[in-house]
């Protein structure tokens, strides 16, 4: 027998920012006009916006609700993305450079990486595996341009993202979403109610005096969970032991010289610090620790980093790194900063919002409101903050350094086992143990093991096996073909200026 179907008819948002307005903008485009949407936003609260940089999948999320990209970028101020610096966090002077792409090309049966350990072991290859990386070739060039479709060239081995001004994405959003039937509603949420009967949430009272009910609520009210924690009492799973920052101090300032095509994250001796080129700043940051260092040093460590001259003042962010112990519960879905919080050191930020979009699209409740699509989305989204953490914790567990308090107490610090198991197949054989379903994939692995010291005991048993395989004159070809390619690109910055200037850019 078929079960009865009934549709939701009424979706409230609560709170505005990225996370509110993609989820509008993804939400009309997948149910049209057959399902109300309202969005509730208060500009006397202001939004955290310091999710700037991006990760390429983001792409796929414009891509999906028809958003072009040229006219993004000048809407938004934006710049492209090749990847990550990373400097200073292995040890003091080193840097190396995570893609959004692989190593090399593949010319055998074994993956070029594998051989690349293999010769750099020998002592047979001169220079860290960066320099088999198309991104960091670009990068490092200050080049771009969009990947060739065609397999059997080298212009295909990178992936890109970008940089953009996330006020002015929201905004973006905003008039794509009203274009689409979206109702915004300018007000505070004084009072949320809930049913006695199961404690479903049946409406918001706004500061006006308005009333707004739904069937289903999307909480994206930041840190504070409005609904998801003050209403509901979902609960809260701290993650501060392995990630102990809690505090960001952060400021734009004028552009530099250069818009260089990706981002830069400058390990501190209390943390790190973010650089993000856009066309008409940077954005900078100083994610922290406050028990070793204070907001006034912190602030006046970042002040003095600057590029250009401050044009806002600093302002500090507190944060607790963890995640919601029920993302969705009842009728409340939370998304965005009330879900969770993962600093931004590999700027997975807007990444957790676009998944939690998608996937409460792919289970997409009717009025029945299933309690079995809130499990599974609770498991997958908890699955994916879990990986996504793991690969954050990397990043400080691998140091050498130990000339702060901070790099002290990671790299002494007791780890997941889950960080664990992966660490010690890459040590003793070289090997990458992954799920397919992680974000992060090989390279992104590769880059920061290599890059912060983990070196394998051995390549890969299978590299010896294949002696026949002339590996030596492959990689100078795959080095040559690099070189010829990244010549012939144009400057990141004129790229931007011919396709997708910003009527901001300076």
């Amino acid at each position: 027998m078929t079960a009865e179907f009934s549709p939701l008819k009424s979706i409230v948002i609560v709170g505005g920012g990225s996370a509110g307005w993609m989820t509008a903008a993804a939400l009309s485009d997948a149910l049209g006009k057959a399902c109300s949407i309202t969005l509730i936003e208060s500009e006397a609260i202001g939004t955290v916006g310091v999710g700037e940089a991006t990760i390429p999948p983001i792409r796929t999320f414009n891509q999906r609700i028809g958003i072009d990209e040229a006219t993004f970028i000048k809407e938004t101020a934006g710049s492209y993305k090749l990847g990550i610096q990373f400097v200073d966090w292995a040890r003091k002077g080193h840097s190396y450079f995570h893609p959004f792409g692989q190593y090399g090309a593949e010319f055998d049966k074994v993956p070029f990486y594998h051989y690349w350990m293999r010769e750099s072991l020998a002592g047979t290859v001169d220079g860290p595996i960066d320099e088999f990386s198309m991104c960091w070739a670009m990068a490092k060039a200050g080049k771009f341009a969009h990947p060739e479709p065609d397999r059997r060239k080298i212009q295909s081995t990178f992936d890109y993202a970008y940089h953009f001004d996330a006020g002015l994405y929201a905004a973006f959003l905003r008039r794509f979403s009203e274009s689409r039937g979206v109702k915004r509603l300018e007000g505070k949420v004084v009072e949320v109610s809930v049913r006695g009967e199961d404690g479903f949430i049946e409406a918001v009272t706004l500061d006006g005096g308005e009333r707004v009910g739904g069937e289903l609520f999307i909480d994206c009210s930041g840190f504070r969970g409005l609904l998801i924690e003050g209403a509901l009492e979902a609960g809260y799973e701290n993650w501060q032991h392995w990630l102990p920052c809690d505090r960001a101090v952060a400021v734009p300032c004028a552009k530099g010289p250069e818009i260089t095509p990706y981002t830069r994250s400058t390990a501190k001796e209390a943390g790190w610090q973010w650089r993000i080129p856009l066309q008409h700043r940077t954005g900078n940051g100083y994610v922290h620790c406050s028990e070793f260092i204070s907001e006034d040093e912190a602030t006046e460590t970042l002040m003095n980093s600057l590029d250009g001259e401050a044009q806002a003042d600093p302002r500090t962010l507190r944060f607790v790194t963890g995640r919601r112990k029920k993302f969705w519960d009842k009728n409340c879905v939370a998304i965005g900063l009330s879900a969770g919080f993962m600093e931004p050191l590999e700027s997975t930020s807007l990444h957790l919002i676009q998944y939690g979009i998608l996937r409460l699209i792919a289970l997409l409740p009717d009025s029945e409101m299933s309690p079995l699509l809130a499990q599974e989305y609770n498991a997958q989204t908890a699955t994916e903050y879990e990986r996504i953490r793991d690969f954050l914790i990397l990043h400080y567990k691998a140091t050498t350094r130990d000339d702060a308090e901070l790099w002290r107490y990671c790299s002494a610090m007791e780890i997941p086992d889950s960080l664990q198991y992966k660490m010690e197949h890459f040590r003793n054989y070289g090997l990458l143990v992954a799920d397919e379903r992680e974000l992060f994939a090989n390279p992104s692995w590769i880059a920061v093991y290599l890059g912060q010291d983990i070196v394998p005991q051995r390549a890969p048993a299978i590299t010896e096996m294949r002696s026949s395989v002339p590996v030596a004159e492959r990689m100078q070809m795959i080095s040559n073909a690099m070189t010829q390619a990244v010549d012939q690109m144009p400057p990141h910055a004129d790229f931007l200026a011919r396709h997708c200037r910003s009527p901001l850019a300076v």
